[in-house]
């Protein structure tokens, strides 16, 4: 028979106990996050006005589109074009939830009406087209509404005689909408040629990540081709390669600095830097005998 027994009792007492749990639900969500490289604990917010880039090792997570615009326009010069377009469910798919359903939850998650804004703006005062994917809808999955878009920013850059920026990001073609998607491929790369042919220059921001159908269209087209460090860039995945070739793959394939080695892109640009980098760009193009044709570009 034991002699002394452990009491029962905790070191809170009755109402902290009762208060406790009721204040870790007040705790918002979101206000800390772990970096995706380094996995540093990070302040959301700090994060944000560190334009999305962690501060402890520089890796640079993708920026929502309308501070991206924000960054690389003058203040209060954007003006949007075709905002009004927007997917509809053409193959009735379903599959664990419907197409449609899954357009208004990334409707309601970012506020945007699919995964691209465009329109015009000038940066430092020289006017040009401008458009910016955005991940968070869908992964940037390239649509009949992406595509559109697209098509119809290039058509008005030539009509206007403005240079065109694109800032790509995305997963790939849309697959709920099937062949529909493929078919954006060869629509914006014929925009793009005529856009060439006025002499007109196009540059592409490629950002992480940026793959499949968008990488083998309009995002490798560009006369100047610019790129963030360390973003995925390619066609099929890499371990989709490897399985298929049964090759061992270089060290950082992929990646826009290995893609900067071998010729794709032009140079490698900081966030921080991008802003003041793409306007000497646009000053150094605005004379059109200098552009070449798009054709010097292999697909």
């Amino acid at each position: 028979m034991a002699f002394f027994k452990k009491s029962k009792y905790s070191t809170l007492n009755a109402e902290a106990q009762v208060e406790g749990p009721q204040k870790r639900k007040d705790i918002p969500e979101g206000l800390w996050e772990k970096c995706k490289k380094c996995d540093s604990t990070i302040f959301t917010k700090q994060k944000e006005s560190n334009l999305f880039i962690c501060p402890h090792c520089g890796y640079h997570n993708p920026m929502p589109a309308p501070q991206r615009i924000e960054l690389l326009t003058d203040k209060g010069s954007f003006v949007e074009i075709d905002a009004d377009l927007e997917s509809v469910d053409t193959l009735k798919f379903e599959g664990v939830s419907s197409y449609t359903d899954k357009l208004a939850a990334n409707k309601k998650k970012t506020g945007l009406k699919d995964a691209i804004v465009c329109g015009e703006a000038t940066l430092d005062g020289r006017p040009y087209a401008l458009g910016v994917m955005d991940f968070r809808f869908l992964g940037a999955s390239m649509g009949a509404v992406v595509g559109e878009k697209v098509t119809r920013l290039v058509e008005y850059a030539t009509a206007k005689g403005l240079p065109l920026v694109i800032v790509t990001a995305s997963g790939g073609a849309r697959m709920y909408e099937g062949m529909v998607s493929l078919m954006q491929m060869a629509k914006t790369s014929g925009a793009l040629q005529k856009h060439a042919a006025a002499g007109l220059p196009y540059i592409v921001v490629m950002t992480h990540p940026t793959t499949a159908g968008v990488t083998a269209s309009y995002a490798s087209l560009g006369d100047l081709i610019l790129a963030e460090p360390e973003a995925l860039i390619g066609f099929a995945g890499p371990r989709v390669i490897k399985d298929t070739t049964q090759a061992q793959l270089p060290e950082g394939f992929q990646t826009s600095e290995f893609l900067l080695k071998k010729g794709l892109i032009d140079k490698i640009i900081d966030r921080k830097n991008l802003r003041a980098e793409l306007s000497l760009c646009l000053e150094y193009l605005k004379d059109a005998s200098i552009v070449s044709h798009r054709s010097r570009r292999k697909a």
